[in-house]
């Protein structure tokens, strides 16, 4: 079956202007141009079209997405594989949300008893689940599954003052990290205390520290573009500087 770009769109439950613009920056071209100029989609487009929204449901840019689905070795069932288990796993978090409010609101009314911890349970699940997204694959490859899985695991045990202390420590490295470079030397006092407080934010995630894993943390954000982004954000050249000052902190030698 074949569509204009209307009822595409209506089908879709997207708007005729996006799918306009999708051909515009070539990630969905029709299938061709009728005697009257219309656009034609025809199966092959509305698959696309949905693989495109399926990665768009999942935060993914269009950038990306057209990277991932022009590429030559993109394999449709694959792709449909990896949404229907990432759709999973985001259906356990809000099951996991859900169940929390839930909880929250018969501990009001004063139904049941509910622990200071398990009110964070739901929010902590979506920061590893957030973190796994993101970094996991690198993490896992370079500190092996079992150091990650204690890491997702002492998280998910932290009390809410834990929890808390944590939060505001990270604040701080931000904020003592910011005046830091200011001075442009990170072997100051100042960019020295940033690296301790990030060394004292890493003990409430790693089952032990260790300097040589301190450091290889440190070239990793200079090394990982999303890493670096992050810490660059507000400032370029964040993630290098702290990178001298945990290798100074450490003793570690860039290699």
């Amino acid at each position: 079956m074949e569509y204009t770009v209307q009822k595409l769109a209506r089908l879709a439950g997207i708007s005729t202007r996006t799918l306009r613009y999708y051909d515009e920056i070539g990630i969905l071209k029709p299938a061709r141009i009728n005697s009257s100029g219309y656009r034609i989609y025809s199966q092959a487009e509305v698959d696309l079209l949905q693989q495109i929204l399926f990665f768009r449901e999942l935060g993914m840019g269009l950038e990306q997405i057209k990277t991932i689905v022009t590429a030559p070795a993109f394999d449709a069932v694959k792709a449909l594989r990896e949404h229907h288990q990432k759709l999973l796993e985001k259906r356990v978090q809000l099951d996991l949300l859900i169940a929390n409010v839930e909880k929250t609101i018969a501990h009001t009314e004063g139904g049941i008893e509910m622990t200071d911890q398990e009110k964070f349970t739901g929010f902590k699940k979506k920061m590893i689940d957030e973190n796994e997204k993101k970094y996991g694959k690198e993490i896992r490859e370079k500190y092996g599954n079992e150091t990650v899985d204690r890491s997702n695991a002492k998280l998910q045990n932290m009390t809410k003052e834990q929890y808390e202390e944590v939060t505001a420590l990270s604040e701080e490295i931000t904020q003592t990290l910011a005046e830091a470079m200011k001075t442009e030397d990170p072997a100051g006092e100042l960019a020295q205390k940033a690296a301790e407080l990030h060394k004292e934010w890493l003990t409430f995630f790693w089952h032990e520290y260790s300097k040589e894993a301190h450091a290889g943390l440190a070239q990793m954000y200079v090394e990982d573009e999303r890493f670096k982004a992050y810490y660059d954000k507000e400032q370029p050249g964040t993630a290098e500087f702290l990178r001298e000052a945990i290798l100074i902190y450490t003793g570690i030698q860039k290699k």
